[in-house]
């Protein structure tokens, strides 16, 4: 295993409600350091991860994060404001009841209107597998691969599940060929990591892969 190889599909996550200034100055210049493939900030840590890393690594935020249940006005807004703060990527969160309604078409026009804020900038599709049965994850790669989003992502971390070999060999089953995948949530090495790239995963999410990296003695 490849130990830069696995951070370079990292997201470098800070998503905790405690994160700090301090916290996010050192998780951009530790994303340098070890050439993560992005960081990813809350919204109001935008412009300031931007302007660290001026343009050397992406800058990802969230967006109806991390319940989905915001507005799809709500979702917009926050969109447009990150994209103007300097974030290069957007990962959303959809509305998991309109799932559990079985209302995937007010799911994809909502998508589709966050792609259309997005633009050519990455958008990433959090389905919470841990919420979702096999058949409502199957739907939702469906969806995702129509409403042209960039990638579908497992988990945010703040729900039930995590990511599962299961649930990615399901995605690779049913999205379109331009949908890449992101697990994200309850990795705890990075050997996992490497288990998912070898899968088919483009990108990884977590706050806990440069600590590992750090134990397994790359510097």
């Amino acid at each position: 295993m490849d130990v830069r190889e696995v951070l370079k599909h990292l997201d470098h996550t800070e998503l905790l409600q405690t994160a700090t200034h301090d916290d996010i100055v050192k998780l951009c210049d530790d994303a340098l350091h070890y050439g993560t493939a992005s960081v990813c900030v809350p919204p109001s840590y935008v412009k300031l991860a931007s302007a660290r890393l001026a343009g050397r690594l992406p800058v990802c935020t969230v967006i109806g994060f991390p319940h989905g249940y915001n507005t799809t006005g709500c979702k917009i807004f926050e969109a447009k404001e990150a994209l103007e703060n300097g974030a290069d990527e957007l990962d959303m969160v959809i509305n998991i009841g309109w799932v559990k309604d079985g209302l995937y078409a007010q799911v994809e026009d909502e998508i589709r209107a966050l792609k259309a804020v997005a633009g050519d900038h990455v958008l990433k599709v959090i389905i919470e597998t841990g919420l979702l049965t096999d058949e409502e994850k199957i739907q939702m790669c469906e969806v995702i691969t129509r409403a042209g989003a960039d990638y579908i992502k497992t988990c945010t971390g703040y729900a039930a599940g995590k990511a599962e070999p299961h649930d990615i060999a399901l995605f690779k089953q049913h999205i379109g060929p331009h949908v890449k995948i992101k697990a994200s949530s309850g990795m705890t090495s990075i050997q996992q990591g490497a288990d998912f790239v070898a899968m088919g995963c483009d990108r990884l999410g977590s706050r806990l892969f440069i600590r590992f990296a750090r134990e397994l003695g790359v510097e």
